[in-house]
């Protein structure tokens, strides 16, 4: 999967799980207060995650994503690492 292919599935999971408005999703923006993210919302975020990319994420892993682009970022890294 490219970066392309990541970046267009975390931008449609965003959409579509969480109701954020396409339009508020930039590399840029902080992840949690563009998804509005409370406690179970993390739970829900971590667990889609999984579903959709198909690996475990660390909850101190999670704490170290900041903005949009970190997301992309980490589900990158995790997914190049595991098809090493």
């Amino acid at each position: 999967m490219n970066q392309k292919e990541i970046i267009e599935r975390i931008n449609a999971l965003m959409v579509e799980d969480f109701e954020v408005d396409e339009a508020a999703i930039t590399p840029e923006a902080s992840l949690k207060e563009t998804l509005e993210l409370d406690s179970l919302d993390y739970i829900d975020l971590v667990v889609a995650i999984e579903q959709n990319f198909g690996f475990k994420v660390k909850p101190e892993d999670f704490q170290q994503m900041h903005t949009i682009q970190d997301f992309y970022d980490y589900v990158a890294n995790r997914l190049q690492v595991a098809n090493a």
